[in-house]
Parts: C-alpha cells; structure tokens; sequence
C-alpha cells in the first residue's frame, strides 16, 4: 500500500525561519514561513536571547506565528523604541493579521 500524503510530510524540525542579516540597509531581523515556537528557540540558541539592534523586521513572507515569535518581534520593537529609534516593518498578510491581533 503506497504511503498517505500525511506520512510524506516531515513530522520534525522547523518549518520557518528566523534570521539575522546584515544588508545594505542595515540589520535585518527576518522571519519567513511558519514560525512556530522550536524556530524562535532554534534562532536564541543561535543569536541569544536579548534583542539585538535592527534596522528592519522582513515578516513579508511569514504565513504564519507562534505566540513566541509574536513575542520576540514584539521584544525586537519595544528595545527599539526605548532607543528612541524606529525599526521599519515589512509585513505578509498573514503577519499583519496576527500582530494586530497581538
């Protein structure tokens, strides 16, 4: 009997992504696909858990967050802000749902 569409699916590891990048325009906070809560552990493991300078958050291609990613772009914008500086916000649909929400 050949596999179900189900069993072919990956049923570990991360199905987004959470980067930092330096890019012309400054450092870049971006988050892409399904940002669940595993991606945004992965990316404190790798960068630490204090927000970091950033000059953008690109959410333009998320489709989805967890409550701890909301969080971590939430704590991106809030150490920003006592900064007194403004991050730019590139948002997906999805993204601008879920962070009006928040």
């Amino acid at each position: 009997m050949p596999p179900s569409p189900a069993d072919l699916r990956p049923t570990t590891g991360p199905h987004g992504v959470v980067r930092l990048l330096n890019t012309a325009g400054g450092r870049a906070l971006c988050l892409a696909g399904a940002v669940d809560a595993d991606v945004v552990d992965a990316f404190r493991r790798r960068y630490g858990r204090e927000p970091v300078r950033v000059d953008v958050i690109d959410a333009g291609s998320v489709t989805s967050l967890s409550g701890a990613a909301l969080e971590l772009v939430r704590d991106h914008l809030d150490v920003a802000a006592l900064g007194g500086r403004t991050v730019r916000l590139r948002r997906s649909p999805a993204f601008g749902r879920l962070f009006a929400q928040a």
